[in-house]
């Protein structure tokens, strides 16, 4: 199985709970601000995600994120850019279906970084990606989203139908708190969510409602 984890992390369970990926936001400090109170209430990974900005303000955002991931102990994903990944010293990349090669990817990532695939609803797809060199897999969209426009539905079997492939397995698409517990119990590892936080009101109190979801 490839490590879903960085060489050297301290963690030594497999990755669960919440798998959060920042807003599209322009401001650097801003950004910053609305991350850094996160990443100590038990976020498990981190995605950088940006698609608006130029390559400057993306290498400037993925440092200063790196930055902040390092002194929380949170790995850095970097979405769609293995280059800005090797950049930035992030803990891996993420890559959808247009995206690249992941054998590439994690030939010049090392066998050590988190290297992900979007599989959408698709097992057949994930079975490819992990012979590839995948080190987790993301379905979705499991329910309607404003973050992406996708016409694609996964189902809660396709999670445990994944179980077989060996590696972690994250859910995506409009997850709420509410319908994390599902999910989990379905077999989903990770939920990967943008709004359910940085929309929200409270995004301590949000973070904290998902980790609850993996309580049971």
């Amino acid at each position: 199985m490839n490590s879903p984890w960085p060489e050297g992390s301290a963690r030594d369970q497999p990755p669960r709970g919440l798998y959060l990926i920042t807003p599209e936001e322009p401001d650097t400090a801003r950004l910053l601000a609305r991350v850094a109170p996160l990443l100590d209430e038990g976020v498990t990974w981190l995605q950088y995600r940006q698609k608006g900005a130029d390559a400057a303000l993306r290498r400037e955002q993925a440092r200063a994120l790196q930055a902040l991931c390092a002194q929380a102990g949170v790995p850095l994903i970097i979405n769609d850019d293995v280059e800005l990944a090797v950049a930035v010293g992030a803990a891996g990349v993420h890559l959808g279906e247009d995206d690249g090669d992941l054998a590439a990817a994690r030939a010049r990532l090392g066998t050590a970084a988190i290297v992900g695939a979007s599989c959408y609803d698709d097992l057949d797809r994930a079975r490819r990606a992990v012979s590839a060199g995948a080190g987790y897999v993301a379905f979705g969209a499991f329910f309607p989203t404003r973050s992406k426009a996708t016409t694609r539905r996964a189902s809660p079997a396709l999670l445990t139908d994944a179980a077989s492939l060996g590696v972690p397995r994250v859910a995506i698409g409009g997850i709420t708190p509410d319908n994390t517990p599902a999910l989990a119990a379905a077999g989903a590892d990770l939920v990967a969510v943008i709004g359910g936080v940085f929309d929200a009101v409270d995004p301590v109190g949000a973070v904290r409602a998902y980790r609850r979801g993996f309580a049971g």
